[in-house]
């Protein structure tokens, strides 16, 4: 590649580990690109030929059997067929530096990729809304999950007095388990640049959140231009209506990237390594237990359970702990049942491979 292709890559993110990770796709004449949106199995990617759409070859969804974490998501770098312009073919995804991970919404035990390769993972929460540290809490555990650095963004701080807003943050740094918090306003602009010097040139933010709390505007007031679309908060509805409806990666003015989420219904934890963090001053009382195996409920010489008594240890964030540990546990025995179910239907489906097999070399009374 030439420097102005360079160039356009590192806008993107793209580093020499990246090129190194790419190098036996580059001798057989494949380029990088990154996925910038998906939409029903089409991704939209940026490259050294500017934008493209792109979907899998179709080896590609043989060897990812029906894993949708396989597949791209926002945030990889792919590698697609070279010299194409307009449209091309996906032929892999380079292995991630991080990943914002969470259970597929509904009934499905399966993974869903929120953002890939992110750097910081800005959990925005709105100042002015039901400010839920529970919510938060999950959020954050999420966040350190993904490898990425959390960052906890207290918006619409313009609709709260300096009171108000210290209190809040004080609150929220209680349970905020060593990430920075963050005040901001789209409006008014307090915070907002202590928010970009986080996103670097070629580093990549993610903003996740529930509905409304102001994902969008603020991405707006950091681009300089309306690049995602929101909705007008009514003077008698301060919380306002969230409009993103996928996930989407912009390009900052000035370097960086920022991926913009819709707003989560639900977030399930697929990994439980996060809570460690996110519950850092739980899991070091843990420490001091009796027993290693202890549950921290009616155990003898539990030390978490005498934090909660002596009023060290607050007794909502205590059980909002548990609550976590009750849903990881829970779904741990239905990822293991859907694996052995798995395995069971593929040696099935091996063992009617060899009986056809058999039949049309044999007959099928001839081996049976």
């Amino acid at each position: 590649m030439d420097a102005v292709d360079v160039r356009l890559l590192e806008a993107l993110g793209w580093s020499e580990t990246w090129a190194v990770a790419h190098a036996q796709d580059a001798a057989l004449g494949r380029e990088p690109a990154r996925v910038l949106a998906e939409d029903r199995g089409s991704y939209q990617l940026a490259g050294r030929a500017g934008e493209l759409r792109g979907s899998v070859t179709g080896r590609f969804r043989f060897e990812a059997d029906e894993d949708p974490a396989a597949f791209p998501a926002v945030g990889d770098w792919v590698s697609v067929e070279g010299g194409m312009v307009g449209e091309t073919v996906i032929h892999g995804v380079l292995p991630r530096r991080t990943a914002l991970v969470r259970q597929a919404a509904g009934l499905r035990t399966e993974a869903q990729v929120v953002g890939a390769n992110v750097d910081v993972v800005f959990v925005v929460a709105s100042l002015n809304a039901d400010l839920n540290a529970r919510r938060l809490e999950r959020y954050l555990a999420a966040a350190w999950e993904s490898g990425a650095q959390p960052v906890v963004v207290l918006s619409k701080a313009d609709l709260e007095s300096d009171d108000a807003v210290a209190t809040d943050l004080a609150t929220v740094e209680r349970v905020a388990a060593g990430a920075t918090v963050l005040a901001a306003s789209a409006v008014d602009g307090r915070g907002v640049d202590d928010v970009r010097s986080r996103i670097g040139p070629g580093r990549t933010a993610a903003f996740v959140g529930s509905s409304g709390v102001g994902k969008s505007t603020l991405l707006n007031r950091l681009a300089g231009a309306e690049v995602a679309a929101t909705s007008e908060i009514r003077e008698d509805d301060a919380r306002g209506r969230h409009t993103t409806t996928r996930r989407q990666l912009h390009l900052l003015p000035g370097g960086g990237l920022v991926i913009d989420t819709p707003g989560m219904r639900e977030l399930a934890l697929w990994e439980t390594d996060g809570l460690d963090r996110s519950f850092g001053d739980i899991e070091e009382l843990a420490l001091a237990c009796r027993f290693r195996d202890c549950a921290h409920d009616t155990e003898p010489g539990c030390a978490v359970t005498a934090a909660n008594l002596a009023g060290r240890l607050d007794v909502q964030r205590l059980n909002a702990w548990r609550k976590l540990q009750r849903e990881a546990a829970h779904h741990e025995r239905r990822v293991d049942a859907l694996a052995r179910e798995t395995e069971r239907r593929r040696w099935r489906q091996i063992g009617k491979s060899v009986e056809r097999h058999m039949d049309a070399k044999y007959g099928a009374e001839g081996w049976r």
